[in-house]
Parts: structure tokens; C-alpha cells; sequence
């Protein structure tokens, strides 16, 4: 291929070797151009659920595109928006009844945290800060990176950035994290909270318990904060339940989702919102107008592609498969828990994550770097985290399939580990 003039994301190109052309995707496969297979163990960064290509998905985009690409969204509408609207607001947890529709993760959040201070402004009772978990991430865009942790991925932008209030991330320190977030919510300044719901995902694929996700929920319901569940990752089924709010038996005030959204063949994202944050805005006064849009608004070919999607989860086993993932998943935790080379080994419904010891650690961990290309030389697609190793495959992925992952995990581990 000729010297190519694309800018990769995340992507350091004076450090970065030959990047390879993929000509096919399929399953749980990407094919180079030179006929070699890749498994992809992390559905090309989270957004693959029931595998690459899902023929259902597939024929939904080749329908609605025969007759329907974009149109504008303002003041128009057309049938697969309004029939995905009722099938999220049918899948996520109650009280969600609106759906406003964007085009990434990132988005999606941006939207959520523009309704969280519309509401407070258009009800007569302004509120302006927002309250986030260490480690958390929420995207790249401003008001997303505002919201995230300060490191490496927004050092360069820190003046561009709002300041936010900041909780512990609770593993190991729950109570702290509650105290927190309760002293905090006392002036009733917080507008809202926002959480990665018991996985945060770029911060490190770390885990916390449902009953902290459940408490944090009581205190925004007495201070009347908003509560603000980023299911950007964890929705779909990643960690077991078609959304990680479920496990905790609590409904968010507002529910961000996109990756798994149209099973990851074609961009979409979707604020869900309850109807109190929705009235707030309907006014016969204009200025309480919710300003927010994207060209590509409820693009139809992608609102055909997620409802395809949503049929699937209701016309195919896909809860058992998630389940079967889950109990391997498990299983191949506890042949790491005893290895000298991880610490941290942990996996909730379809992740596994654990630490290598290797030296440094963070993102920027130069073990990182190498076991990317140590992986791909064994034609697999695991991007670590530094040095935080994880799968986060697609649900088609077989048994001997995920056997192959966690034999090159402990392969690694041997590798390139540090035992104390």
C-alpha cells in the first residue's frame, strides 16, 4: 500500500510499525489483505457484540438504505427512529421514556450533560457543578474530557477544561466514596453525577461492587441530583445484564448508550431521558428549547441497523450466549488468580481484566507497546491498557477460541512479567 495519509487515533506514528489493511470482517475475525486472521478479542474497541458483519444487521443497512439516507431531524421524522425509540425505551431500565439520538459515546454524554443543566436552569433552580469518579472516562470532546479523569489523554487541553467535583473510586474504600458524594450533594450545588456503572473501562477495566452503584443512587434521589449512567461500554451485555444499572436495581435519571447500540456495524448513540428532564424543557417559551444537534441526527440506515439489533437480542439466544461467555470467563480467572505474574484478576459477566506485573504502570506503561505487537504476532487483537490485560470479545466467540486467549494471556504473563 502507498504511504498512507491517515491519522490514526490513539495512535503514535513515529513509534508505530507497518499498520495492517483489513480487507475482511467476519464473526469474530478480521482478515488482513494477506490472508491471515485476527481474532478480535476486544470487539474493535467494545462496540462488536454479536460478531462482525451479523448477516440480520447486515440486510437492515442494504433495506433502509434503498430508500432512505439522511434527513434532517429537526422538524422531520421517519420510522426506524421513532420504532427504535420505543424498543430502548421498552429495554432500559423504567421511568427512561425519551430517547434523544447523536452519533458517538462521547456525544451521547455531551448530551446528557447539557439536559442535566438545562433541567436545573429551566426549572427556576440553576445548578452548576457535576460530580465524577477518579479513574472515570467519558470520551474526548470537551465537556466528556471534562468530566474524565486529568492524565495523559487531556493534559494538552487542561484550559479548555471545566472543573468538576471529584468522588474516590470506591474498590476497597465504599464508604469513603459514599461520604464523599454525600457531603458533596449537601448544598444542592451538584447538578448531577455522572458514573461508568460497576466497570470503569479506558480508566483500567476496574470494577466496583452494585451495592456502592445502588448507595449513590439513594443520595442523588435525597439531594435531588441527577444521576448520570454512562452505558457506553457496559451496556449491551458486557458485564451480563443488557445494562450494568440492572445489577443494582436502579433506574438513572439519564442513560447514555452507542457501541453495542447497533451491534457495532455503523455509528449511533442515544441519550435516554425521564419525562421530568423532558417537561423541563417543553415550554411555550423558547429559550427553554433543548439547543443541541448533529447533521447526522437518528441517521435512518443506522437506526435500521439498531433495530436489527434489538431483534436479535429478542429473536436469538443471545442472553445465553452472554451467560456461557460469562461462565468461561470465570473459569479462566481462576487460572490466573494464583499466577505470580497478575495481580488484581478480576472479570465481571463478559470482561476479564487483571495486571501484569511488569515495572511501571498506566497507560503509558512501555510494556504496552509490546504486548500489542506480542499478541497480533499470535494473530490476536488484545489492546492493553498499559499494563492492564483484558478481553472484552465478541459474544460469537467459541470456547476454544476464548481457550486460546487466556493461554496467550498466561503466555504473556511468563514473558514479559516480574514475579515478586
Amino acid at each position: 500500500m502507498p504511504q498512507s495519509r491517515v491519522w490514526h487515533p490513539f495512535t503514535q506514528h513515529a513509534l508505530e510499525p507497518a499498520i495492517p489493511e483489513i480487507v475482511l470482517a467476519e464473526g469474530a475475525y478480521l482478515h488482513k489483505a494477506n490472508g491471515a486472521r485476527i481474532l478480535d478479542a476486544i470487539s474493535s474497541w467494545w462496540v462488536v457484540t454479536h460478531g462482525h458483519r451479523h448477516p440480520r444487521i447486515m440486510k437492515a443497512i442494504e433495506t433502509t438504505a434503498s430508500s432512505l439516507d439522511q434527513i434532517i431531524f429537526a422538524g422531520f421524522t421517519h420510522e426506524p427512529a421513532e420504532r427504535l425509540a420505543k424498543a430502548l425505551v421498552d429495554l432500559a431500565p423504567s421511568g427512561l421514556d425519551w430517547v434523544f439520538y447523536s452519533d458517538s459515546g462521547s456525544t451521547s454524554v455531551e448530551v446528557a450533560l447539557k439536559m442535566a443543566l438545562g433541567y436545573f436552569r429551566n426549572i427556576g433552580a440553576p445548578r452548576s457543578r457535576i460530580v465524577v469518579m477518579e479513574h472515570s472516562y467519558h470520551g474526548d470532546t470537551i465537556g466528556t474530557m471534562s468530566v474524565g479523569a486529568r492524565g495523559v489523554f487531556n493534559a494538552a487541553y487542561e484550559p479548555l477544561l471545566f472543573e468538576v467535583d471529584t468522588i474516590p473510586f470506591p474498590a476497597g474504600r465504599e464508604q469513603e466514596t459514599l461520604d464523599r458524594f454525600e457531603a458533596l450533594s449537601r448544598d444542592q450545588r451538584a447538578a448531577a453525577l455522572i458514573v461508568e456503572p460497576l466497570v470503569l473501562g479506558a480508566g483500567g477495566m476496574l470494577m466496583y461492587p452494585a451495592s456502592v452503584l445502588s448507595e449513590l443512587k439513594r443520595i442523588t434521589e435525597a439531594s435531588g441530583t441527577l444521576l448520570i449512567a454512562d452505558e457506553v461500554m457496559t451496556g449491551w451485555g458486557r458485564t451480563g445484564t443488557m445494562f450494568a444499572c440492572e445489577q443494582a436495581n436502579i433506574s438513572p435519571d439519564m442513560l447514555c448508550t452507542s457501541k453495542g447500540l447497533t451491534g457495532g456495524a455503523i455509528p449511533l448513540a442515544a441519550t435516554l431521558a425521564t419525562d421530568a428532564i423532558f417537561q423541563a424543557h417543553y415550554s411555550e417559551d423558547r429559550k427553554k428549547t433543548f439547543f443541541h444537534s448533529s447533521s447526522y441526527t437518528a441517521n435512518p440506515i443506522a437506526c435500521a441497523a439498531a433495530l436489527a439489533n434489538v431483534e436479535i437480542w429478542h429473536d436469538e439466544p443471545v442472553a445465553e450466549r452472554i451467560a456461557t461467555l460469562s461462565a468461561r470467563q470465570a473459569a479462566g480467572l481462576r487460572r490466573f488468580r494464583d499466577n505470580a505474574n497478575f495481580t488484581d484478576s478480576r472479570a465481571i459477566g463478559t470482561i476479564l481484566a487483571l495486571d501484569l506485573r511488569a515495572g511501571s504502570a498506566g497507560y503509558l506503561a512501555e510494556i504496552g507497546p509490546k504486548l500489542r505487537a506480542f499478541f497480533l504476532e499470535l494473530g490476536l487483537l488484545v489492546r492493553p491498557l498499559g499494563n492492564v490485560l483484558y478481553l472484552l470479545p465478541p459474544y460469537c466467540i467459541t470456547g476454544d477460541e476464548l481457550d486460546r486467549l487466556h493461554d496467550a494471556i498466561e503466555e504473556a504473563g511468563e514473558r514479559f512479567g516480574s514475579r515478586p
